[in-house]
């Protein structure tokens, strides 16, 4: 019998190939010996960030997630504008709502001060997102370390790449997929929305729009969400536990609570249903799979070798 093998396939599998000959120079050790200090410094930094503001978790983790997504994990996200070029930070889905930059600068001058020109601002980013994480509650997994920093930025690229809180399960997926994730991937990676906030502007559609939603839930979320105006106010992505890393998230899609449209496409009677129902009732299964899925995250297209710098300032290129 022929086979056939899906365009949704080829991409996913072009992607690992391509990620793969990629990290194959970071490692775990990579920086045991050059900077052994290094992952109590980030350790000490998030611990301070998040005592101070539990939502900085979230706000790392996301920032990484913007960072990787577009060209790779290279810090290219943490660039200030210059002449030559303009920087993510003010593209649609960044502007006015990545947080968080500051913690990052504070954790890359004590790591300067303790290893110059030794450890990227990439690296330090992905060390930071996972203890974001396990500060509140969630899982551990491996980082790989050696990644270097670009010398530039795309803004045009973030739009390119970033889902759209307004994505249909068919982009979703296709975003996902051009990075070689798998829609398994995909439904256990935006489980990072079980803790977090978002604005008004990007899930006031669904409250006044959506028909797949409960609505209970949305006269709650009305309250502080107007039709018009307040486009900033906040509502947590999971108010259940909105400070905690666990599986509430995908009960609530499962109850049609969903906060965002994107994330309720995940559960609308779809391909995906499944594996949310599955993380609905197993959490274990959802901490394990998002800890494997964020290693695989870590190791998306970075700069190695030669290629890229050690940036002393993570807003500027040396």
């Amino acid at each position: 019998m022929a086979s056939s093998t899906s365009p949704l396939a080829v991409l996913c599998i072009a992607a690992l190939l391509l990620s793969s000959a990629a990290n194959a120079q970071l490692s775990r050790s990579f920086h045991d010996s050059t900077c052994p200090n290094l992952r109590s410094i980030v350790r000490e930094g998030m611990s301070n960030a998040v005592s101070r503001d539990r939502r900085m978790a979230a706000s790392i983790l996301r920032m990484f997630f913007h960072d990787c997504f577009v060209n790779g994990c290279d810090g290219s996200v943490l660039l200030d504008d210059t002449s030559s070029f303009t920087g993510e930070k003010g593209a649609p889905p960044n502007q006015n709502s990545l947080r968080g930059f500051e913690v990052i600068d504070n954790i890359k001058s004590r790591v300067e001060a303790a290893c110059p020109n030794t450890v990227s601002c990439a690296d330090i980013l992905a060390l930071a997102a996972r203890k974001g994480v396990e500060l509140v509650g969630g899982p551990t997994w491996d980082v790989q370390l050696g990644r270097r920093d670009s010398r530039t930025a795309s803004q045009s690229a973030v739009t390119a790449n970033i889902p759209s809180p307004f994505s249909n399960l068919q982009t979703l997926t296709s975003r996902f997929a051009n990075k070689g994730f798998s829609a398994n991937d995909m439904v256990v990676l935006s489980g990072a929305h079980t803790i977090g906030f978002a604005q008004c502007r990007t899930f006031r559609s669904r409250i006044y729009n959506d028909t797949n939603i409960d609505p209970a839930f949305a006269t709650e979320r009305r309250a502080n969400c107007p039709a018009t105006g307040g486009d900033s106010n906040l509502a947590p992505l999971d108010n259940r536990t909105p400070g905690v890393f666990d599986n509430s998230y995908y009960r609530k899609l499962v109850n049609r609570r969903g906060l965002l449209h994107s994330d309720q496409e995940l559960f609308n009677g779809g391909s995906t249903d499944a594996r949310v129902q599955l993380y609905s009732n197993n959490e274990g299964a959802f901490r394990t799979d998002f800890a494997n899925a964020m290693v695989r995250m870590g190791n998306l297209s970075p700069l190695t070798g030669t290629a890229g710098e050690i940036r002393r300032n993570c807003r500027f290129v040396n």
